[in-house]
C-alpha cells in the first residue's frame, strides 16, 4: 500500500525524530551527571568512570542532536557509544554472555544505536541548525535546500 500524500512530511518527521532521539539521550546524560531525576542505577556515577564518560557524551552530543548542530558526527559517535554500551553493559555483564536483549536489558541500547546510525546517514532534516547553516545536502531536505 502506498501513501504518497504522507511523503511530503518525511523531512519534517526526520527533524522531529532527530530531536526526540537527542532529547532521550540528553535525559540519560542529565540523570548520570546531575542526578536528576534521581535514578538508583546512576546514584554513584562518578565523572571519571565509564558511566561518567557515557553521561558526558549523552549530555553534550544529545544536546547537539536536539538543536541539529553537527548532527551526523554526533549521531555517529552516539551510535558507537550505544553499541559499546550494549556489548559491555548488557550482553557481557555477567560471567556468561546473555544474547537476547529482552533478557539482558539492552533493548533501548540497540534501538538508540540504530536510530543514531540512521541519523548519521540521513542527516539533521530541515528544522536544524545544520540546515540553517547550509551544512545539509539537498537530498536530506534541508530547510534551505535548492529545489
Amino acid at each position: 500500500m502506498n501513501f504518497p500524500y504522507l511523503t511530503r512530511f518525511q523531512p519534517v518527521l526526520l527533524s522531529l525524530f532527530r530531536f526526540i532521539t537527542g532529547l532521550l539521550l540528553f535525559q540519560y546524560g542529565v540523570a548520570k551527571l546531575f542526578k536528576f531525576p534521581a535514578v538508583p542505577m546512576f546514584a554513584k556515577v562518578e565523572l571519571m568512570s565509564l558511566y561518567g564518560a557515557a553521561g558526558t557524551l549523552e549530555l553534550v552530543l544529545g544536546g547537539l542532536l536536539m538543536i541539529g548542530l553537527f548532527s551526523r558526527l554526533s549521531a555517529f559517535i552516539l551510535s558507537g557509544e550505544m553499541a559499546f554500551a550494549y556489548f559491555l553493559g548488557h550482553m557481557f555483564r555477567g560471567e556468561s554472555p546473555v544474547f537476547l536483549p529482552l533478557l539482558n536489558g539492552g533493548t533501548s541500547a540497540i534501538l538508540f544505536c540504530f536510530a543514531c546510525l540512521y541519523l548519521a546517514a540521513a542527516g539533521a532534516g530541515p528544522i536544524s541548525v545544520d540546515a540553517a547553516l547550509g551544512n545539509e545536502r539537498e537530498s536530506t531536505g534541508g530547510a534551505f535546500a535548492r529545489r
